[in-house]
């Protein structure tokens, strides 16, 4: 325990760690205060990447731990809606330790060329399925591009800064290979009146008994000005509704008939042979499909443990509650001879929803972040779904309770 304390506080390596996790997440707060230069981007991740490179081994804990806080403090946000806010500073202690832990193998071979191999392997590395610490995505609002050939080369770049000691300007080589100028924007819309209205329900009144009633009738009213308005399609966010729409008889006949004027793509519970789904509904043409969500949260929907300890932390923290179900791939919803990809909340940063696509062009993604705000998680998200919508040529309709709606495109 000496050695630990001795080692880990000593300032030099205290303050080279923070810095260092600062600069890798100054791109998130930025944007966070819409604050964006591209240059000034392009310069802080950089200089993040090299001193990520050249700190001492001992300070790389310092900055996974650091940076794992910066990232992700968010997620502790959501546990004041399970009485379970007590929680809050083991979780962010085990946040830190983990990423701690994950950066200091960077180091395990104390040589610069195995620390890049391993930042470079981390880029696809998801701990316990959580994707959302992507370091390549610090580029996304600079002049380097966002694949991970582009990160390849700069870290190359660095590594030539690093290493040589004459000819050191020929690191601007692999730089050149990695810029990216896509200033325009191309505007890609289907041919569809969309209409994405804009809601804000505390999350501590949605799953309330009282008060479902009232948001039940809201998400109608949304839906009859829609109607009203003359559009093709009204988008509601994820559990708009919430019930488990396919008991409600009532409910969903009332949907159906409004679908002969409108289509109507909204979020609910769906329940099939004792399971429950997170589920996205179509309704259109007096007819409904359904979406089940492919891709669950880790330690949110799912616990991603051995059966065993799923059970054990249910019951102690989730009342027994058994995780969502969820479907085997992606589905697509059509309108009006339009194909929408699917995506609910935080599968819509994942690869796995953008699979198999086929052509589809447009993607229709709900999400509800009232478990998360005010925090950066709808900053860090919509920053991730520019970086996927780039990466797969999508574009996306995100609809969202408790932040703003927006459209990205490629």
């Amino acid at each position: 325990m000496f050695f630990l304390k001795r080692d880990y506080s000593n300032k030099n390596f205290i303050i080279k760690g923070l810095i260092t996790a600062v600069l890798l997440s100054a791109f998130i707060y930025l944007s966070y205060f819409d604050v964006q230069y591209r240059v000034l981007n392009t310069v802080l991740a950089i200089l993040g990447l090299y001193l990520l490179l050249v700190i001492p081994t001992r300070a790389l804990f310092i900055t996974g731990f650091s940076l794992g806080i910066l990232w992700c403090y968010w997620i502790s946000t959501s546990l004041q809606y399970y009485e379970l806010s007590y929680l809050t500073p083991v979780l962010l202690i085990g946040i830190g330790l983990g990423y701690g832990f994950i950066f200091r193998l960077f180091a395990l071979y104390d040589r610069i060329t195995f620390r890049i191999l391993a930042i470079f392997a981390f880029t696809y590395f998801a701990p316990f399925g959580f994707n959302w610490v992507k370091l390549e995505l610090m580029f996304i609002d600079s002049y380097i591009d966002i694949t991970k050939q582009a990160f390849a080369l700069v870290l190359l770049a660095l590594y030539i800064i690093i290493k040589l000691k004459r000819l050191k300007i020929v690191f601007i080589i692999p730089l050149l290979f990695a810029y990216t100028n896509q200033t325009g924007i191309y505007i890609d819309n289907p041919n569809l009146k969309i209409q994405m209205p804009q809601l804000n329900v505390n999350q501590n009144l949605k799953w309330k008994a009282d008060y479902r009633d009232i948001l039940i009738k809201k998400n109608l009213d949304l839906i009859n000005q829609a109607i009203n308005e003359k559009k093709d399609l009204i988008i509601l966010p994820e559990t708009s509704i919430p019930v488990i729409l396919n008991k409600n008889e009532d409910l969903l006949t009332f949907l159906k008939d409004k679908s002969k004027d409108i289509d109507i793509i909204v979020g609910s519970l769906y329940l099939e042979n004792e399971q429950m789904f997170n589920t996205t509904y179509h309704f259109s043409n007096q007819e409904f499909k359904i979406a089940k969500k492919v891709v669950l949260v880790p330690f949110g929907e799912e616990i991603p443990l051995p059966k065993f300890f799923v059970k054990l932390i249910n019951d102690i923290f989730f009342d027994g509650a058994e995780d969502y179900a969820k479907a085997t791939q992606a589905s697509d919803f059509e309108v009006k001879g339009i194909k929408f990809r699917n995506a609910i909340c935080y599968e819509a940063t994942t690869d796995k929803i953008f699979e198999n696509l086929n052509g589809v062009k447009y993607m229709i993604a709900t999400s509800n972040n009232a478990w998360f705000t005010p925090s950066i998680e709808p900053t860090l998200q919509k920053l991730l779904l520019r970086y996927y919508a780039k990466k797969y040529d999508v574009t996306i309709f995100h609809v969202i309770n408790g932040s703003p709606n927006y459209i990205v495109r490629p």
